[in-house]
């Protein structure tokens, strides 16, 4: 039996953005139903965090996903099993209200799990693993240590494994909680990572600068050969050009690639202001980009002799806050400086500056 896994949709990210929302559209109705359609599978588990947003639900975010997600699955007759991850909860420290219980009552194909359950498809059972909290823990202990399941599906926070390039969770749970299944698949990170035994699917379609050129999409897991295949999301929203004027000529540059996007022209070289300015007079006007982001400003280095790394730090917020702390003198425990920073950065990601 093959079923389609799915995680962290975040509908309603970065503060109900249209842009993203005809962004995620895309990936629905141009790759994800159509392989649905194409293979008749209909089975779908979902690991939680279909939402982003855990206080309140916006209207048309709402709408959306009714529209796009929800009334789809009902007309093909497809049962999904939704998780609940820590984005769907009101509180942080129980299950208990989530936004899936509370908006998919009318939808009989949909089963919410804000509790751990062992679950059988096709006999093979399975353990379903909701977001972990003071709450449930004890109770989710439990099902870890006696559920009569080889297959875990669930929303976990565990340490060690990658959560967006090139930064490891380095709080959470030991992952050795879980070390008697023979697999394990999560969703809760972004970026999709494995050990061999438990499996971060990633999100399906980007939603930040830290998901570029990180592969999303979807995935088919055959329960009875254990076989998992990934269905690769084509769509990006981010991109970048690493502008160099004595390697490449601007005049020929095809901007139309850059239409509904959202874009960072990283400035390695340039010798022609008049021919840069025409470039990103151009990018920035005609190209139907919904931003467009110059970075020049490198000081006093020289851009012939600018390294890999500085050049990774100037364009990635996140990696040059860790590189600062980890050249600062200090007592503290500088990975738990980075977990904070990131929770901070992501938060101040997500504020809705028209309100302010």
């Amino acid at each position: 039996m093959k079923v389609i896994l799915i995680t962290d949709q975040h509908i309603g990210a970065r503060n109900d953005n249209l842009s993203f929302v005809k962004y995620f559209k895309k990936f629905y109705d141009e790759v994800f139903f159509p392989y649905i359609d194409k293979h008749d599978i209909k089975t779908i588990i979902n690991l939680g965090d279909m939402f982003d947003r855990r206080k309140y639900v916006n209207f048309n975010t709402l709408h959306f996903t009714k529209e796009t997600w929800l009334e789809p699955l009902r007309k093909r007759n497809i049962n999904v099993h939704c998780l609940i991850g820590n984005h769907d909860t009101y509180f942080k420290n129980t299950n208990d209200i989530n936004s899936c219980n509370l908006l998919f009552d009318e939808y009989e194909n949909i089963h919410v799990y804000p509790e751990p359950e062992v679950i059988e498809f096709g006999g093979v059972s399975v353990l379903f693993m909701p977001w972990m909290n003071p709450e449930n823990y004890s109770e989710c202990v439990k099902y870890l240590q006696q559920a009569k399941a080889d297959i875990c599906f669930g929303h976990l926070e565990l340490s060690g494994f990658e959560q967006h390039k090139g930064h490891w969770a380095q709080q959470g749970y030991d992952k050795d909680l879980f070390k008697r299944f023979e697999l394990v698949f999560s969703g809760h990170y972004h970026r999709k990572s494995d050990d061999g035994q438990v499996y971060y699917l990633g999100s399906p379609y980007e939603m930040t600068w830290s998901d570029y050129e990180c592969p999303k999409g979807f995935h088919v897991f055959d329960l009875d050969t254990r076989e998992l295949t990934r269905i690769q999301n084509p769509h990006r929203i981010h991109k970048k050009i690493y502008f160099d004027d004595k390697k490449n000529n601007y005049d020929e540059h095809d901007i139309t690639q850059y239409k509904e996007c959202y874009v960072k022209v990283i400035v390695v070289n340039k010798t022609d202001f008049y021919k840069f300015d025409k470039f990103a007079d151009k990018l920035m006007n005609d190209s139907g980009a919904y931003e467009v982001k110059i970075i020049e400003d490198f000081s006093e280095i020289n851009a012939e002799n600018v390294s890999d790394e500085i050049m990774e730090n100037t364009e990635d917020t996140m990696n040059l806050v860790e590189k600062y702390i980890d050249d600062i003198d200090t007592d503290l425990d500088k990975n738990r400086l980075k977990d904070i920073m990131k929770s901070l950065y992501v938060e101040a990601s997500d504020l809705d500056v028209s309100n302010i």
